[in-house]
């Protein structure tokens, strides 16, 4: 192609000798297949000419065909699906910026993404049928092994009930056999004690019957220590007079402790006394004080008053009856004397 553009001229010439060869060749088809002159024409030289069109054609479609021509490709009615895209990737170096075939937004891998997509989709869809099965398969075999475990545990748990049992058993025979023994022996070690104490009883009254205590022998509770000392195991208990001399001692500490209390009640009683004086004395000095400050503020009160009256008959007669010598500035006193506010003003 590009040496036709380059000779523009021959390739003119070449079109219109092409034309003329075509144009004979209707023709010639044309009083080929035409049936009547095929009547008119048949003489040997007629037959001969046709043999040679028919062999020509056959030639041409054998060996010269349209394909194999060097202007195909200018008549090629499949050139357009032949030809190369404008576009075929968005790596495509043909895309430039002024060839307007790419823009944004466009997605030409979008069924290839689609696709895959869904490949993916399905594999992951495969995999998790194949996890969930995985899984299923884990659990049954963990709970099968779970319960065979349990059995196992449940057996075992059986056999150690049972071992337990039969050793609870032969404790118990053992210590009802060691109970009696023990029980046995305390009964023995006990009537021989108590025959012991019968016997030591015996002779603890033999004794006393004999002794200083029960005869009551004065002498044998005095002590070692000195004079009004005595043995307590030994004695008997104090004479009428030494009775009579505590009974009066307690007697004496009974009236000096009634005369202390006495006393004590006199005391808080002059406490309550001075301290009820008191308070009455200062509730009276209160009301005193309450009273000279109600004075003294009645007074002040009335000061103010008449003070105040007194600023004000100036302020009307400096108003109203000399008005040269008004100041505006002095309003303040007269809305003061309104409001009953005593004002100094000199």
């Amino acid at each position: 192609m590009r040496k036709r553009l380059d000779h523009p001229h021959q390739d003119l010439a070449e079109a219109a000798a092409i034309e003329r060869r075509r144009f004979r060749e209707l023709q010639k088809q044309s009083r080929v297949f035409d049936a009547r002159l095929r009547t008119i024409g048949t003489n040997g030289k007629k037959r001969d000419i046709q043999n040679q069109n028919k062999a020509l054609n056959e030639f041409r479609q054998q060996y010269q065909k349209p394909e194999t021509r060097r202007e195909f490709d200018l008549n090629d009615p499949q050139a357009l699906k032949k030809d190369i895209p404008a576009r075929l990737a968005d790596s495509d170096p043909r895309c430039t910026v002024s060839s307007m075939q790419k823009f944004m937004g466009e997605d030409l891998n979008k069924e290839k993404r689609h696709k895959f997509q869904k490949e993916q989709t399905r594999e992951w869809l495969l995999q998790q049928q194949k996890d969930w099965k995985n899984a299923l398969a884990d659990k049954k075999f963990a709970d099968d092994l779970h319960d065979q475990q349990r059995l196992e545990l449940d057996k075992k748990a059986m056999d150690l009930e049972r071992a337990h049992e039969a050793t609870r058993r032969a404790l118990c025979l053992a210590t009802k056999d060691f109970n009696k023994v023990q029980a046995a022996e305390l009964k023995e070690k006990r009537q021989l004690e108590y025959q012991q104490g019968v016997e030591d009883d015996v002779a603890e009254i033999a004794n006393l019957l004999s002794g200083d205590l029960l005869s009551e022998n004065p002498h044998q509770a005095v002590s070692s220590f000195g004079e009004g000392r005595v043995l307590t195991d030994r004695w008997k208990g104090m004479s009428q007079d030494q009775l009579k001399e505590i009974r009066d001692i307690q007697l004496q500490q009974v009236l000096e402790k009634m005369r202390l209390e006495e006393e004590e009640l006199q005391r808080n009683d002059e406490w309550d006394r001075q301290r009820i004086q008191a308070a009455r004395a200062e509730l009276l000095f209160e009301r005193h004080q309450q009273r000279q400050n109600r004075d003294l503020r009645r007074a002040l009160d009335n000061f103010n008053a008449q003070l105040s009256q007194e600023q004000k008959s100036r302020l009307w007669h400096l108003q109203f009856l000399d008005p040269d010598l008004w100041d505006p500035s002095l309003e303040i006193l007269i809305v003061g004397h309104e409001l009953g506010v005593a004002v100094c003003w000199s």
